[in-house]
C-alpha cells in the first residue's frame, strides 16, 4: 500500500520539530539518572553508581560518565564511598520528571493499554511530549 506524499512544512518550522527532538533526547538521559538517583534515595537511603548502571541496564563506566554529567550541569554531588546526591535543582527535575511520567502513564492506562505497556511507553514518551500536551492530557483526565 503506497502512502500518499504530505506536504513539507515551512523549513523553520520544520527544523524548529526536529530540533525539539533532538533536545529532548539530549536530556532525557539526564531526566532518567536525577529520576532513579530521587527513587533510589528514597527506598534505599543511598544511591550509588553500582546500583544506577544495574537498574538502567548499562555499564559501570556508562553509569560514571552520565553521573558526572549531572554533576557538571549541578543536579547532583558525589561523596566517596557515599554514592551520589541530588541538589535542589536536581530534586526539582526528579520530581517533574516523575510527575510527568505519571501523568502519562494515567492517559495510557485510561486509553486501554496494559499498565505494565504504559510503564514501558511512558519512559520514552514523558521525554518528548509538550507542557501544552500534558496539560490537555490532565484536562483529559480530569473531565472523565
Amino acid at each position: 500500500m503506497r502512502v500518499p506524499p504530505t506536504t513539507l512544512p515551512a523549513e523553520p518550522t520544520h527544523a524548529r520539530r526536529f530540533g525539539k527532538a533532538r533536545t529532548a533526547q539530549a536530556s532525557a538521559v539526564l531526566e532518567d539518572y536525577a529520576e532513579l538517583i530521587a527513587d533510589l534515595l528514597a527506598s534505599e537511603g543511598e544511591a550509588r553508581p553500582t546500583d544506577i548502571a544495574r537498574r538502567l541496564g548499562v555499564s559501570h563506566a556508562t553509569a560514571i560518565k552520565a553521573i558526572s554529567r549531572l554533576k557538571r550541569e549541578g543536579l547532583a554531588t558525589a561523596r566517596p564511598y557515599r554514592g551520589v546526591f541530588l541538589t535542589e535543582a536536581g530534586e526539582r527535575l526528579a520530581a517533574r520528571v516523575r510527575e510527568r511520567h505519571r501523568l502519562v502513564v494515567d492517559l495510557l492506562v485510561a486509553l486501554g493499554v496494559p499498565a505494565e505497556a504504559a510503564e514501558q511507553d511512558a519512559e520514552g514518551i514523558e521525554h518528548h511530549v509538550s507542557d501544552a500536551t500534558l496539560a490537555a492530557f490532565s484536562r483529559f483526565l480530569k473531565a472523565r
